[in-house]
């Protein structure tokens, strides 16, 4: 598999996709065929989580293709990342929760031979042992496979979830704090409680075209249970005053030049880089470079611009002295180190945002009865 770190090959891979291969996606998008073969999934999710290409432009580009009732479930899937983002938004306290957690069960878990067996790809499982090489190697794993892997890992291997979720962030290009911490709690059965993912033989078999032998798992497991439970906190997401001020862009907004704020105008934009000396989960190698190609491609095409531009770590945030604010880098680490060190900052919200996360505050099933509306109000 191969990953471009550049805006130009995004654009490149969404129109390939589109023209080539959205047509069959509701029917084929379930099998994981190896990663030598991702015609039937777009992979365009580590640049969306980045920021280098929106939610939006990907739908738009569909619906020049397709009508919406053919492209439904290409579109929701686009979305389900927008909805995440969205329910944690409204909830933070799950993912301050979940890195409290997990500092202590890595600390239980250092010396646990079937942890380190798991994330070596030497359990008895030989379709988990290839997917643990393959999430290595090419940063990226089919979103059935990560259901399946995620119920493996909690419910055959008997792993807490939190450690699962730490090991997909520190190797995946498109891991973000809402997709893979809500994405593992819902496997578990903590995200929407009583309600869990078990992964079975004969699906597996099915949607890898029986690839895979030997896969004897626990099927009738049952859900984790969390006391926990957590209410909506009454958030403002509106932008504040813009004019004259300096620009900071994190990670996940990488792609200035086409967000709603391209026409402002600002003393200077600092590109943020958080490298893992301010990290709670320590990325791969792999991923942090994977980041600051994209972070550089970000200031060349803004530099293409005329626009004046520089890329500084987080720690030097403190020290730009003129007025600042900064586009929202939503709940996760860069929030997290602002809020730490005490950074006050005002923040830009993006018009999609602000306005499909009303929408977040029941399940997904309930979120989608209002994407048509979401869709509509970008024409």
């Amino acid at each position: 598999m191969n990953f471009g770190t550049s805006r130009a090959s995004a654009i490149e891979k969404l129109n390939k996709f589109v023209e080539q291969n959205l047509f069959e996606y509701s029917r084929l998008r379930n099998f994981d065929y190896g990663p030598s073969n991702r015609s039937n999934i777009s992979c365009l999710s580590p640049y969306i989580t980045h920021g280098v290409i929106s939610e939006l432009e990907v739908i738009k580009k569909s619906l020049s293709k397709f009508s919406f009732s053919k492209n439904e479930k290409f579109i929701q899937e686009i979305l389900w990342r927008t909805y995440w983002k969205g329910w944690l938004e409204l909830r933070p306290n799950v993912w301050t929760d979940y890195l409290i957690e997990l500092n202590k069960i890595r600390e239980e878990f250092k010396d646990n031979q079937n942890y380190k067996n798991a994330i070596d790809g030497k359990t008895n499982i030989e379709c988990f042992n290839q997917w643990v090489n393959e999430l290595k190697e090419n940063n990226y794993l089919h979103n059935h496979t990560r259901m399946w892997f995620a119920s493996i890992w909690i419910f055959t291997l008997e792993l807490p979830w939190q450690l699962g979720a730490e090991f997909f962030m520190q190797h995946l290009f498109d891991g973000d704090a809402a997709s893979n911490t809500l994405g593992w709690r819902w496997v578990a059965g903590v995200q929407t409680q009583g309600k869990h993912y078990l992964a079975s033989e004969w699906n597996i078999k099915k949607f890898t075209n029986n690839r895979f032998n030997n896969i004897k798992l626990k099927e009738n497991a049952p859900p984790k249970f969390s006391e926990k439970t957590y209410s909506i906190v009454k958030q403002d997401f509106s932008n504040k005053n813009i004019d004259d001020r300096n620009l900071l862009v994190f990670e996940n907004n990488l792609s200035f030049e086409t967000t709603d704020f391209q026409n402002n105008k600002f003393k200077k934009i600092y590109i943020i880089s958080n490298k893992n000396e301010n990290r709670t989960i320590k990325l791969s190698e792999k991923v942090i470079q994977f980041k600051s190609l994209l972070i550089d491609d970000q200031m060349q095409r803004l530099k293409g611009n005329s626009i004046d531009c520089e890329i500084v770590d987080i720690t030097e945030v403190k020290n730009i002295s003129d007025s600042i604010i900064a586009l929202y880098p939503t709940v996760g680490e860069n929030l997290d180190y602002l809020n730490l060190n005490g950074l006050k900052l005002d923040f830009l919200y993006r018009k999609l945002d602000q306005f499909s996360w009303q929408y977040c505050n029941k399940g997904f099933f309930n979120f989608k009865n209002y994407i048509p509306k979401i869709i509509a109000n970008f024409d």
